[in-house]
């Protein structure tokens, strides 16, 4: 029986920890995943690098200069360019980025992104995120990710929920042909992820896992320096949805 790929996202060495844990075989690191992830720090790229090559796994970085669409302009990409280059001297096994304008991939943001970051380090993993899910067509998109050298396409197939667009999620698994992994991740719980796997026939699936930490300080609320809550991964769940998958 071949391993599914389980991919979980964190923003905390914590958080790394407990999804090792609990049978992540790669790590998406980040930072604020509120609002759904940034670049993350130096300092916490240095530790979770060293913790996961304790384990014999794989680390994937978020690139992404700011908040909000990803429509970037000079200064964005060239954010976005040396923060990949710095995450590749630090050793991480592949980088999350995308960008996109009008509806459409922006190739040609992404073909100068990729070429420096291959150029970097030849072998470095490369995932397109659901920046795809913002374009008009997700299935012909996933023909110019393979073309711009990405190795997994991150998406919900344009829905909130991954199993909400099982549709769109196996035609762009047809497109992509055996070139590219598509990999669904947004709403992925141990309770659908047998579905979406069977609908999609897809290897490798993301999530966050996460559960709704201790509630933030009504002060940080109102001073601006939270968005909510915290969350928090939850070993229960990662090891559910690995349970899942391996069934």
């Amino acid at each position: 029986m071949i391993r599914r790929t389980l991919e979980i996202c964190v923003e905390t060495l914590a958080d790394l920890h407990v999804a090792l844990a609990g049978g992540a075989d790669r790590i998406e690191l980040c930072s604020a995943l509120a609002v759904g992830g940034l670049t993350p720090s130096a300092g916490l790229v240095a530790q979770a690098v060293d913790a996961v090559r304790q384990r014999g796994k794989n680390i994937r970085a978020m690139v992404r200069p700011r908040d909000g669409d990803f429509a970037y302009d000079a200064t964005d990409l060239a954010t976005a360019r040396a923060e990949g280059l710095a995450l590749i001297g630090q050793g991480v096994d592949g980088l999350v980025f995308g960008a996109a304008q009008a509806g459409r991939l922006d190739c040609t943001a992404l073909a100068d992104w990729t070429a420096a970051m291959r150029q970097a380090r030849p072998d470095i993993g490369l995932t397109l995120h659901r920046v795809i899910d913002l374009v008009d067509d997700p299935v012909a998109a996933v023909d110019q990710a393979v073309d711009l050298g990405f190795d997994h396409i991150l998406t919900s197939g344009g829905a909130t929920r991954a199993i909400d667009a099982l549709p769109v999620l196996a035609a762009m698994q047809v497109r992509a042909a055996g070139r590219i992994s598509i990999m669904p991740g947004a709403g992925v719980r141990a309770a659908n992820v047998v579905s979406i796997i069977a609908a999609t026939g897809v290897s490798d699936v993301h999530a966050s896992a996460s559960e709704e930490a201790q509630a933030t300080d009504g002060r940080a609320l109102a001073l601006g320096f939270a968005l909510g809550n915290r969350r928090r991964t939850s070993l229960a769940q990662v090891r559910a949805i690995r349970q899942a998958i391996d069934r």
